[in-house]
């Protein structure tokens, strides 16, 4: 089916439909950019506002989703929106920035958290991303601060980052995409009025103002196996990320084992405990631990097995290993499989076909949890492999 194509010149009386395409120029100019006539915002900058930024009526985000320092990223599962601030580069303080993304963000997540409520005088959050043609863009969706069940703490988070040997600190925001398929041009029309909350805003935001739970637009993804290059680094600087990984590990691979289930503890923060199996007979099992889901008070622990393989480029983890470790799964258990490289087509798929409880983190994958760690290049990874792998770690054999 071919997505909704909107043009330049019925922009301005254009609903917001999700997915859709909204064209900009073709004069090869900032002019080009299409969210003026379709919004009302300036032409520039990732983060813009309508109104005043001291208390926007409206906020558009704008992202190209391909940075890789700065991975905004849409869960079409869930509905959240990472988004990364504008505090980019070293050199300036996290608010400091020059058209105060950063600190319309602050005060954007302080007043939907404020006690008492201050929902309304929340600025709805409109999401695109580049299109990859001229300055074409992509209406992603309506966006609230936070998170359902996400505590207050954790949907705002400065984190650090270093360039050039130097540090400094971004913000990591986590939105909800409303529920909502079409925002009307009549409610754009009276949000520019001062009027957010009139009666052609959708359900859904008024819901969230009331009551300050979000309905998130979840989409249920299909079986889709990754190829090989999609399992593996696209740039250079990340290849030499994974390469810092092998090197260090090259003399004994075993030894990679302690450093798959420490990227597996940074993918999964609620594994609670986990433990190295010995060598000779470890039974197709590298590690095994718990993961919990839940609360303390009210949480379950869920057993699970981990294999770590830290193969070259050219080595995939084939239907020999992944046979080995779904063998050893027992019920209501699930695996972990930590590669340097990728999974082979045909063991990838037969673990889809089969619905086998295995997750697979490739060497891509590696790299990005890393990231999320604010290990971003091989200097960094280099630091953290001396910090945490240094002295090998004898056990019994």
């Amino acid at each position: 089916m071919t997505s909704v194509r909107v043009p330049r010149e019925a922009l301005s009386r254009s609903d917001l439909i999700i997915d859709a395409t909204y064209e900009g120029g073709r004069a090869g100019n900032a002019g080009d950019d299409p969210l003026g006539p379709l919004i009302g915002v300036s032409n520039q900058g990732g983060f813009r506002h309508l109104g005043r930024r001291e208390r926007p009526a409206l906020l558009v985000i704008t992202s190209s989703m391909s940075e890789p320092d700065w991975p905004d990223h849409l869960d079409l599962e869930t509905g959240l929106f990472t988004y990364y601030g504008d505090n980019r580069h070293p050199g300036r303080d996290l608010h400091g920035t020059p058209r105060w993304g950063n600190e319309m963000l602050r005060d954007l997540f302080a007043r939907a958290h404020a006690h008492p409520p201050r929902r309304a005088e929340v600025a709805p959050v409109l999401i695109f991303r580049t299109a990859g043609t001229y300055r074409d863009v992509v209406f992603l969706g309506l966006a609230v601060p936070g998170a359902p069940g996400m505590p207050a703490t954790e949907d705002l988070v400065a984190v650090w980052h270093s360039s050039s040997g130097q540090r400094f600190q971004n913000y990591r925001a986590i939105f909800s995409i409303l529920s909502v398929a079409c925002v009307p041009r009549a409610w754009l029309d009276d949000i520019r009025q001062g009027e957010p909350s009139s009666t052609n805003a959708p359900r859904e935001w008024l819901e969230w103002v009331a009551g300050g739970q979000p309905t998130p637009l979840k989409s249920v993804s299909g079986i889709r196996y990754r190829s090989k290059s999609e399992q593996l680094p696209d740039r250079e600087a990340d290849w030499r990320m994974l390469d810092a990984i092998c090197a260090r590990f090259k003399a004994d691979p075993f030894e990679f084992e302690e450093c798959a289930a420490r990227i597996a503890e940074m993918l999964l923060p609620s594994i609670v405990d986990r433990d190295l199996t010995r060598r000779s007979r470890d039974g197709g099992r590298d590690a095994v631990g718990h993961y919990r889901i839940g609360s303390d008070a009210t949480g379950i622990k869920v057993e699970f097995a981990l294999e770590a393989k830290c193969y070259g480029p050219d080595s995939a983890v084939g239907v020999k290993e992944t046979a080995r470790l779904i063998s050893r799964l027992r019920h209501r258990q699930f695996g972990i499989i930590v590669t340097t490289s990728y999974v082979h087509a045909q063991a990838y798929n037969e673990i889809l076909e089969d619905r086998h409880p295995v997750l697979i983190v490739s060497g891509r994958d590696i790299v990005t949890i890393l990231k999320n760690a604010s290990i971003r290049d091989e200097k960094s990874v280099n630091d953290w492999l001396t910090a945490n792998f240094a002295v090998p770690a004898h056990r019994k054999e």
